[in-house]
């Protein structure tokens, strides 16, 4: 009995004390991208340029994820059926601290705001240019262009798209001369000739420059949303730019209609929705904020329909296009693509 109790006591204090190496995942909160958030600022704000109001709710939403839990706290939170253990290795990598993943998560909810205003200038007519983001140091571009220099030809093709600037020297070798047409600073375009470098990871040449795309218009949009990291939010946050720069009465105004709809999905530069993580969750954080339709990923249908609470409507998008041509067609009341 001495012995038993000794065991025991020893799981117990184990139990409480030592970690488990996985995570808690749950429905995390949902913020409406027309409304405000918890300071009470404008989730969308635009300055310079005339914004009109709109009515319903285009809700982005969230996974909550718990680190550092013990064994006991484990099992009662997989036990409340709310919550689904994972394997801390899928979200963290080895040796990767909370406050890695957090700048990470921070970089990557940028990214996608950058990519939401983009897409959504770009859809509503306003011209796009693709500029130099980041030059590696020493590369060859080095001391050549500068962050910001607007990018205009690589290698004898024309750039109109972040994307086609790697694509445009997919076929040269290291030591190819490729001429590089920029633009510096409202300078008169430049062209000047660069020797591409030789990099381990890749067999084509080596240039040393990302590039990203920047929609010119005369006027700033800005994305306020405090602890929240990700890319899953683009999609929303690129509607609610496009609804809220739209007159009433054109294609694009009032895009909820009155209705509380929710939706998550990755939102390149050029309007393609990606697939997201924890979609299983989101819907059910959705139907608890109130939300009666739900925009999915096509890549997350499958998902999402094998966990979707009853009454939560799903619809299928893989464009910016396609999720503003079923937001229409909910609004007049017309059949949505389902998951």
């Amino acid at each position: 009995m001495l012995v038993s109790g000794v065991l025991f006591l020893v799981f117990v204090v184990a139990g409480f004390l030592v970690q488990v190496p996985y995570v808690a995942i749950s429905p995390g909160p949902t913020y409406d991208t027309l409304g405000r958030d918890v300071a009470g600022n404008p989730v969308i704000q635009v300055k310079g340029q005339q914004t009109y109001d709109t009515s319903g709710e285009l809700r982005m939403t969230t996974v909550s994820l718990n680190d550092g839990i013990n064994l006991f706290t484990a099992l009662g939170l997989w036990a409340s059926g709310r919550y689904a253990l994972a394997p801390r290795e899928e979200y963290y990598k080895p040796g990767e601290t909370n406050e890695q993943v957090k700048q990470e998560n921070i970089q990557q909810l940028q990214n996608s705001q950058s990519n939401a205003q983009v897409a959504a200038l770009r859809h509503l007519g306003y011209p796009v240019q693709v500029v130099a983001k980041q030059i590696v140091s020493g590369s060859p571009a080095d001391h050549i262009l500068a962050p910001g220099d607007k990018l205009v030809a690589v290698n004898g093709k024309q750039v109109r798209e972040a994307g086609e600037v790697a694509a445009s020297i997919v076929n040269t070798k290291p030591g190819d001369t490729v001429q590089v047409t920029f633009q510096h600073l409202g300078q008169p375009e430049r062209t000047v000739p660069v020797t591409l470098a030789q990099r381990d990871d890749r067999t084509q040449g080596f240039l040393g420059l990302t590039a990203v795309d920047r929609a010119v218009a005369p006027f700033s949009v800005d994305i306020s949303l405090q602890d929240v990291g990700g890319p899953s939010a683009g999609l929303m946050f690129t509607l609610a730019i496009i609804d809220r720069l739209t007159p009433p009465g054109k294609p694009g105004s009032d895009l909820a209609g009155g209705r509380h709809i929710a939706g998550t999905g990755e939102i390149s530069e050029t309007g393609q929705v990606g697939p997201i993580g924890g979609i299983s969750f989101k819907v059910v954080g959705a139907k608890e904020a109130g939300a009666t339709d739900f925009l999915v990923p096509e890549h997350n249908c499958a998902e999402a329909a094998s966990a979707a609470p009853e009454g939560l409507n799903l619809i299928k998008v893989s464009t910016l296009d396609d999720a503003l041509k079923q937001l229409d067609n909910l609004k007049a009341g017309r059949p949505t693509a389902h998951c």
